[in-house]
């Protein structure tokens, strides 16, 4: 089952505010970009966010699990409380890097 646009609306929503947003549908679901760096994938209208260690203390609570077959465990994301979830997102966008450019051959 894919995201539904009225989820992905929503969680755009949700971390309003904290940088420019966009969207791009990818394998199928969803990739949420936060200045340019990737930070939420949205699956089967479940957030995800990658295992780091700057939001470890942040995510002690959370759940996790893998947003796709094949992918790394991720943290779920609760976006319903959207305080906790743009303090996660912004501590994220701070520390993941921009993705390299693809070079054309």
């Amino acid at each position: 089952m894919a995201c539904t646009l009225d989820y992905i609306d929503f969680v755009c929503s949700q971390l309003n505010g904290i940088g420019e947003i966009r969207t791009r549908k990818m394998f199928g679901d969803w990739c949420i970009y936060v200045d340019e760096k990737p930070v939420v994938l949205a699956c089967d209208n479940i957030c995800y966010v990658k295992k780091h260690a700057a939001i470890e203390d942040m995510m002690s609570d959370a759940e996790y699990g893998c947003p796709y077959d094949g992918a790394k465990e991720h943290y779920i994301l609760d976006i319903e409380h959207g305080d906790d979830a743009k303090r996660v997102v912004r501590k994220l966008v701070e520390v993941l890097p921009y993705p390299k450019k693809k070079t054309k051959k």
